[in-house]
């Protein structure tokens, strides 16, 4: 079983800071948006996407990230971090979410 970095990194903002963070990113930064959607901005940033997204009932900032492998359910065994399918619907992905001992939330996932 391999474990390798996704292509997302998501930025979860609390409402009232996300206007200015995408502002920030885009016209400060100068990065790309790649998608725009009513509670996401998707922009490029190198060879991955950054996610800045709107959370209506957030009171900080979290960092999530995206990790690959062929096999989820071994990879968050072998990551021996707790189970987090709670945060966020996974819909069609075959993954779990967990998070690291710092509890930066980790998707993990096959491609």
């Amino acid at each position: 079983m391999e474990i390798k970095p996704g292509r997302n990194i998501a930025i979860k903002v609390p409402l009232y800071k996300w206007a200015d963070t995408v502002a920030f990113y885009r016209d400060k930064v100068g990065l790309p948006i790649s998608k725009q959607m009513t509670d996401s901005v998707a922009f490029a940033f190198g060879s991955m996407t950054l996610w800045i997204d709107r959370v209506e009932k957030q009171s900080q900032v979290d960092v999530w990230l995206e990790l690959l492998t062929d096999d989820p359910d071994r990879a968050l065994e072998h990551l021996d971090g707790p189970q987090r399918d709670e945060l966020e619907p996974l819909d069609s992905v075959n993954g779990h979410w967990t998070s690291d001992p710092a509890g930066v939330v980790l998707l993990v996932r096959s491609e």
